[in-house]
């Protein structure tokens, strides 16, 4: 009988991810203690796979008696939910110089793993945490697509999972902790707020070959929106979206986000007690398919790596990071301290994982014309540089500068600039934060707090600007000298209306002597007069 590789204590090691991780490294030739709360279920377990132990403990009850007693070689935590726990663990195994590695995607969790760096280098052990999809893979991607881009402004991530292989409760509870909670976000280059599983969108996942699924997805709390700014390129805007393979499950969630978001109810972490078995009777709906896209825009380039699981396998694609992440510490080519495992992976790595499953991923890369750009041909290339350099927009930018604000007298004008939600009158801080998505641009203007934003698109040879019902279609007169904005026509609910009832609009842009960019706009309305007048200046964020 040959002596097993190494001793593995999996914590959670029978539940969804934790059993597909066991049955890896049992696989692998390793020996598995499998630790849970439950001694029939670790029983059943085991029952028939050979090196396998079931013992009754989790994180929180029992975990460090069952380290003392059986010593293993590497302790992986993959119960979760880890969104409300501690470093118990991870501490146990540095004071009993174990090397640990778990699943987590909790932001808080994964982030913070450096506090324990010291003590892990004094230990001699290696302390490895989000060895999942999130952040291991996805960090592992982004890397890859980075490559050659000396500057990335935007990744988006989606991961969307079939009916019949959602995780089980820890990853309910995970999920419904943060729904409708203020998430962090670096956007428009600066730190902004989301909120949990809103910004729902529909999204189409494809490879070549296989059949395109369309899902959707919404905001996520992980530790990408953290890690991913800091380690690429450029310091992009990062956005992490998920779902499930329902229409129905993500719109309800999308609709109880909102009484948390404003603050009528604390949290919907007590609806896991009903939301679980509900979707446990829904269990048998669906298909079998699961997606995980990875998307990386900069300069003028547009990459993407797309996955899609069919025959059940997605489930298995968390467990991957764990396999391979557990062989490079056993091996010892983990150096000792606490990191994250969003840097330790490369996605030539995942390739022998993945061949065997029924999995198809590709890349893909396309030349992305800015808006601008594509209405105005080859007029934009004699624009000054610093108004050229302040539409060169693909994904996400951000601009700062100064800006001074003229509100008009009249009682309409008044009315109407504050459903418009235009700033009082003043001099301002100012700060222009730029989205591209699908070809249109969403630009969000902060005048000191005072926030209004408009979508502008393309129209012919110029740009249409909208303010909720209100559409104008602007033609974009240009020289060397600086570009303006003429009025061509203007609609209310996609009804054209008489340009003698308009407003009068007076726009440009120029770049001054030392280089910087400047705008002013003027808006009136006829018997009205001034409605708003604002003029500044804006550089561009790095």
């Amino acid at each position: 009988m040959t002596r097993p590789m190494s001793r593995i204590l999996v914590i959670g090691g029978y539940g969804g991810f934790g059993a597909r991780l066991t049955r890896r490294l049992l696989a692998a030739g390793h020996e598995v203690i499998v630790a849970g709360r439950s001694a029939d279920k670790g029983a059943a377990f085991c029952a028939g796979l050979g090196g396998c132990e079931a013992v009754v403990a989790d994180r929180t009850n029992g975990i460090g008696m069952v380290m003392a007693r059986v010593r293993p070689d590497l302790v992986i935590d993959a119960a979760g939910p880890f969104q409300a726990s501690g470093y118990t663990v991870p501490e146990a195994c540095i004071a009993m110089r174990i090397p640990y590695l778990d699943l987590a995607d909790a932001r808080d969790f994964v982030t913070g793993i450096g506090g324990l760096d010291k003590a892990a280098r004094a230990a001699g052990v290696a302390v490895v945490t989000g060895a999942s999809s999130e952040p291991a893979l996805s960090g592992a991607v982004a890397r890859k697509l980075a490559e050659g881009m000396e500057a990335v402004a935007q990744v988006e991530i989606v991961i969307s999972a079939s009916n019949r292989a959602v995780g089980g409760a820890s990853v309910a509870r995970a999920i419904l902790s943060y729904v409708g909670k203020p998430l962090r976000l670096w956007r428009g280059r600066r730190w902004g707020m989301g909120h949990g599983w809103q910004e729902l969108r529909r999204v189409r996942l494809a490879v070549t070959g296989r059949p395109a699924l369309r899902r959707w997805v919404a905001l996520a709390d992980v530790p990408a929106h953290d890690l991913l700014p800091a380690m690429l390129p450029g310091r992009p805007a990062v956005t992490f979206r998920a779902g499930t393979e329902l229409g129905f499950q993500m719109l309800s969630l999308w609709l109880a986000s909102w009484p948390v978001r404003w603050g009528w109810i604390g949290s919907l972490e007590s609806a896991a007690r009903w939301l679980i078995p509900l979707q446990r009777l829904t269990r048998r709906i669906g298909s079998d398919r699961s997606a995980m896209a990875v998307v990386l825009r900069g300069g003028r380039v547009e990459r993407r790596w797309t996955l899609v699981a069919s025959h059940g396998d997605g489930p298995e694609i968390p467990t991957l990071a764990a396999a391979i992440l557990a062989g490079e510490m056993l091996a010892g080519r983990i150096a000792p301290g606490a990191r994250d495992a969003a840097g330790l992976l490369t996605l030539d790595q995942f390739e022998p994982l993945l061949a065997p499953l029924a999995i198809g991923h590709e890349a893909r890369e396309c030349e992305v014309i800015p808006l601008y750009a594509r209405a105005m041909g080859t007029r934009f290339e004699a624009l000054p540089m610093a108004v050229r350099a302040m539409h060169e927009l693909n994904g996400d930018g951000g601009a700062a500068g100064e800006g001074s604000v003229k509100r008009g007298s009249h009682p309409l004008a008044r009315l109407i600039g504050d459903i418009m939600r235009f700033p009082p009158s003043g001099d301002y801080p100012l700060h222009v934060m730029f989205a591209e998505e699908g070809g249109k641009e969403r630009w969000t203007r902060d005048f000191g707090g005072h926030r209004f934003a408009s979508e502008l698109s393309q129209a012919g040879s110029g740009v249409a600007e909208r303010f909720g019902p209100l559409r104008f279609a602007f033609d974009l007169p240009a020289d060397g000298a600086g570009l303006g904005m003429a009025l061509r026509r203007w609609t209310v609910f996609g009804i054209p209306m008489p340009r003698v009832l308009g407003p009068r609009i007076a726009a440009r842009e120029w770049e001054e002597e030392e280089g910087r960019f400047r705008f002013e706009v003027g808006v009136a309305l006829p018997l009205i007069g001034r409605v708003i007048d604002y003029t500044g200046w804006l550089e561009p964020l790095a």
